[in-house]
């Protein structure tokens, strides 16, 4: 599924009372006032917003989306709540306008499964975040390689397993990408989604230090 119809979908979803979690990874992300966190796929922007409650006014949250519906909705609410330290900007994950080494944390709830490179998505997230940063993801794997026929099926991407790869895979791209302490918090009993089954998890990992390369890492 191409991004423009990404953007069609959840632009729709975005005005209707559907939940598109799959995880709590805010629940785990432990922010403290004056950091600066990044959201990706931040949605209708409810975990950003509560982001930017904890981080205070000298912090400061991002939240990336591809979808116009939904950053539009999470903006409306932002300004109506007179949240001011936050920001909602469209792009793909792939390559999020941000400076290296910018970021404290980054939060994610089931939405890099959506990703055609995931990798790309990891070493984004890598690059952004300062040295001794962290992230905090809920995401969903697959216990077997989703077959071809489900990649683009309206159900199983409105489900967040259809992009899914295998634990193992998973486990790799963030040790490819350069991320240390790598932790499970929490890890669902497989479950069946049609021919296959999947669990959802939510995973913790650290950049380590001296893996900056950037003079940004006060």
């Amino acid at each position: 599924m191409d991004y423009k119809e990404i953007n069609n979908r959840y632009s729709t979803l975005a005005k209707s009372s559907c939940s598109l979690s799959c995880g709590g990874a805010i629940n785990y992300s432990e922010a403290a006032e004056g950091e600066v966190c990044v959201d990706f796929g931040s949605g209708r922007g409810t975990d950003a917003i509560r982001l930017a409650e904890v981080v205070g006014d000298s912090g400061f949250v991002y939240g990336i989306d591809i979808s116009e519906g939904m950053l539009q909705k999470a903006a409306g609410t932002a300004d109506r709540l007179g949240v001011k330290n936050v920001r909602f900007i469209k792009s793909p994950l792939e390559k999020v306008p941000l400076g290296d080494c910018s970021a404290n944390l980054v939060i994610s709830n089931c939405t890099i499964n959506h990703s055609a490179d995931k990798q790309a998505v990891w070493n984004e997230i890598f690059r952004i975040l300062k040295e001794g940063g962290r992230f905090a993801v809920s995401d969903i794997y697959s216990l077997d390689i989703v077959p071809e026929q489900y990649r683009n099926d309206p159900v199983a991407v409105s489900e967040c397993w259809a992009g899914s790869v295998t634990r193992n895979e998973y486990l790799e791209q963030l040790s490819y990408a350069g991320f240390k302490q790598i932790n499970i918090l929490e890890e669902s009993a497989p479950y069946k989604k049609a021919e296959i089954m999947v669990s959802s998890w939510t995973v913790t990992g650290v950049k380590p230090s001296g893996k900056c390369n950037c003079k940004c890492n006060d």
